[in-house]
């Protein structure tokens, strides 16, 4: 099995976007839905997974995570457009 590590973007029920890491996207997509997962999502379900990134590292995925919340609401759409996302595993 590969260990990979994802970058990953939810879109929120209030249209907000939050960006998080993992190695298992299906796991904390229901753990976020659930309101166990971080607390800035616990309010706002449901969430989609709008976006995933797989990254050979952790170190990767963090970075990646990192430079996306930096981002204004625009840039991170712009982003997201520009940006090839991968299907959930």
């Amino acid at each position: 099995m590969e260990n990979k590590a994802y970058f990953y973007v939810l879109k929120c029920a209030d249209k907000s976007f939050y960006g998080g890491y993992t190695t298992e996207p299906n796991r904390r997509l229901k753990e976020h839905n659930q309101g166990t997962g971080a607390k800035y999502t616990r309010h706002r379900t449901p969430v989609q997974m709008i976006h995933l990134e797989a990254f050979e590292t952790k170190s990767e995925a963090m970075k990646a995570e990192a430079a996306f919340k930096k981002l204004t609401r625009t840039a991170k759409c712009q982003y997201l457009k520009n940006t090839k996302s991968e299907q959930l595993p």
